[in-house]
């Protein structure tokens, strides 16, 4: 049964995925899940987190990283802003923060320390939601499931009503699905663009686009001078992502400025 499986599995595959359009006009691949698929998956792992790591029991700070994600929630389209957002501090001196789909925002106490004031941790919350805002969680399953032969997990699930083994193969595959593809590392090209929609997003609630130069200088102090904070891992050059930063935050000044005289000034901390 394993060959007409998989052709099948490749096939459904290959119809689910389509051709988007990022926030800042990129194409992009996705589709290899649906939304509420994806969503799903984002609320798994988010609930397993929550399982696995201990939330601050510091009410303040709980409150001043929602107030921020409220804030920036509001400037993405109404569709967006109609997930279940939820925001969770969790007790980790690793500078860390991530926003998976379905709403989903988790921040490290560590990087509290990083972040001296709200429009600097508003960068990093903005930046988080870029991600789940700019489609990145589907952009790289939809990568893995095309080039590292995923198939498997719609062929386990096609396949389950042929047996245990079937069935063990979709417990296999969706645990991976769920604890790995949705965590996976993003690249270069979504970390940037993750810095331009979240500037801009930043912008736009009111906080100061500047800020987010200063928090990666202070991300770049906060390393230990052999290998940059998880946060960094994965990203592009610090010097020049800094410069890319500075040029974009003068061009948001305006934007920033107009939020500001429009009402918009967020009090989060």
């Amino acid at each position: 049964m394993k060959t007409p499986i998989t052709v099948l599995a490749a096939a459904v595959l290959l119809a689910g995925c389509a051709t988007t359009t990022s926030p800042t006009g990129r194409t992009q691949y996705v589709g290899a899940v649906t939304q509420a698929q994806l969503n799903q998956m984002g609320e798994q792992a988010f609930a397993e987190t929550k399982t696995q790591m201990r939330a601050s029991t510091d009410a303040k700070q709980q409150a001043y990283v929602r107030c921020i994600v409220t804030d920036i929630v509001r400037e993405l389209p109404a569709n967006w802003q109609q997930l279940n957002w939820e925001s969770v501090v969790f007790v980790d001196d690793n500078p860390n923060a991530f926003a998976l789909p379905g709403g989903k925002v988790g921040v490290h106490t560590g990087i509290l320390k990083v972040a001296q004031n709200q429009d600097q941790l508003a960068a990093v919350i903005a930046h988080e939601i870029g991600h789940v805002y700019g489609n990145h969680h589907d952009e790289r399953i939809t990568r893995q499931m095309g080039t590292q032969g995923l198939l498997g997990v719609a062929g386990a699930a096609l396949g389950s009503r042929y047996g245990e083994g079937a069935q063990q193969a979709t417990s296999q595959y969706g645990g991976a699905a769920a604890q790995a593809l949705i965590l996976l590392p993003n690249t270069r090209t979504q970390e940037t663009e993750a810095d331009v929609v979240g500037q801009d997003l930043m912008a736009k609630a009111g906080f100061d686009p500047r800020a987010a130069v200063g928090l990666w200088q202070n991300m770049i102090a906060a390393s230990d001078g052999s290998r940059p904070p998880q946060w960094l891992s994965t990203h592009p050059n610090p010097e020049n992502r800094i410069s890319e930063l500075q040029t974009r935050a003068a061009r948001l000044v305006p934007t920033y400025e107009q939020a500001q005289a429009a009402g918009k000034r967020p009090r989060c901390g």
